[in-house]
């Protein structure tokens, strides 16, 4: 969540009268004329109560500023569900989910979740894995990474805490920023794989080479936000099992599938990434993003009691008995487990295979205007990443963010991390509710604008930094 600075507010003389024009009179009850003489102060609160209609009006005539949810291409959360889902989630609104013995129902829900979730990543006995739900995959990778910190720890309670013993976590440069929020909050050093070429993902061989006594476990994404290419997770495994042979070290992976959980299961049947590799321990994803849930839900599952620590756990009272919960904070699985009735694996095959064939026609069609280059092609997640072809001179990525946007389009342009900052990129995520349709108005918007941006003198955009507000 981003931090906000208070402004300070204006004087009340110079800005009364600004404020008494930006209320629009029909505002008022009943009576235009009577009623609120002046906009409430933004900065604190105001001093007297306001209707439920003028509250409610002030507050959604502001939003009208915010961007159209649906054309915005830089986000993985969905933005569209069916209005049956919009009514339970409405219905839940009121229930503080963290009360499992107030609202046993729920807790049972999101325990048939985790069931299903398990079976969906082959647990070897889904029974037996644990697992719960999150506000989202940053609160299921806090909770993962602290399970594999405390597993290490265990191991090495007789040297650790010590001022010389630091745990680290090995991880490619191209993880969500949570990672580095978990180790700068629990004091975990971050080993990160560089970019090298055109491998813009962990190398399995580099990881295993950061890896040391110290290492409390290897995180393998599947399916990079930066370009949504899956990192080889069995790769990485056995990377780590030859490590074990050589010096005795057992390194845990955790998956990060924040998308690719939900994706690759449907689409990717033969690809070997989950609990049938004995060294992965845990697995994240988000409901709310390829799960097809509105935020937010996400969930983090361990193959087994074993891998996550039994301290960590609380328990508390439901219905009589003993329930362990282990969640930082409370979601919301009512809806997912809605989805999960709703499509079944037939139709949620259906889904992610719609949106991966919208991904692949539309970075086809990119690629034959002739201006781009493709880095991915969105046959791993639905997403796909390109730049500019070497002979473009006259305008750069940000130029093309820029122009989409005056169209409504959330079109992220960034560039990419250390040892290969000297590429940026344009990205386009296609999730459910992106149709074909849409995807044709986004092409002949493009289309439009690339005569005016071939005949700029050079690129705009002098601040890159600034250029977007997508920093991932």
């Amino acid at each position: 969540m981003a931090l906000h600075k208070g402004r300070p507010h204006p004087s009340r003389d110079g800005d009364r009268e600004r404020r008494r024009l930006s209320v629009n009179p029909f505002h008022a009850v009943a009576n235009p004329l009577g009623g609120m003489t002046e906009a409430p102060p933004t900065h604190r609160l105001p001093h007297s109560p306001l209707p439920p209609e003028t509250a409610y009006r002030l507050v959604h005539d502001e939003l009208m500023l915010d961007g159209n949810a649906r054309l915005n291409l830089a986000t993985f959360v969905t933005t569209w569900m069916e209005p049956q889902a919009g009514v339970l989630m409405s219905e839940c609104r009121d229930k503080n989910m963290i009360d499992k013995d107030e609202y046993p129902r729920t807790a049972e829900l999101e325990r048939r979740c985790v069931a299903m979730l398990a079976d969906l990543w082959h647990a070897p006995d889904p029974e037996a894995a644990v697992g719960c739900s999150t506000t989202g995959s940053s609160e299921a990778c806090m909770l993962a990474g602290m399970a594999l910190k405390r597993r290490w720890a265990q191991r090495n309670a007789d040297r650790y805490p010590a001022k010389d013993v630091r745990p680290n976590l090995v991880m490619g440069v191209n993880v969500q920023v949570c990672w580095d929020k978990f180790c700068n909050f629990w004091e975990v050093e971050a080993r990160q794989v560089p970019m090298e070429g055109d491998r813009f993902h962990l190398d399995p061989q580099a990881a295993a080479e950061l890896c040391d006594e110290n290492t409390i476990g290897v995180v393998g994404i599947l399916g990079s936000t930066f370009d949504g290419s899956y990192e080889p997770i069995a790769d990485l495994c056995a990377a780590l099992d030859a490590l074990q042979e050589r010096t005795g070290l057992d390194i845990p992976v955790h998956v990060d599938g924040a998308s690719g959980g939900m994706v690759a299961p449907f689409l990717d049947e033969e690809l070997v990434w989950d609990f049938r590799l004995p060294r992965v321990a845990s697995i994240n994803t988000s409901g709310h993003k390829y799960g097809l849930v509105y935020p937010g839900v996400g969930w983090a599952l361990w193959r087994d009691a074993e891998a996550l620590p039994e301290e960590l756990v609380f328990r508390v009272n439901y219905l009589g008995g003993d329930m362990p919960t282990f969640a930082l904070n409370f979601s919301r699985p009512g809806a997912q487990y809605y989805t999960f009735l709703r499509l079944g694996r037939e139709g949620y095959r259906a889904v992610q295979q719609t949106a991966r064939d919208i991904a692949g026609s539309l970075a086809g069609r990119v690629a034959a205007l002739g201006d781009f280059r493709l880095l991915t092609r969105g046959d791993q997640l639905p997403v796909f990443a390109f730049t500019t072809a070497d002979d473009v001179t006259a305008y750069d990525v940000f130029d093309v963010s820029r122009r989409l946007r005056e169209g409504g389009w959330l079109v992220p342009a960034y560039t990419f991390p250390p040892h290969r900052e000297d590429l940026s990129v344009l990205r386009v995520v296609c999730r459910n509710g992106f149709s074909a349709d849409m995807a044709d108005l986004l092409l002949a918007d493009l289309e439009r604008l690339l005569p005016e941006l071939r005949r700029q003198p050079h690129p705009l955009i002098r601040d890159k930094g600034a250029a977007t507000g997508f920093h991932h």
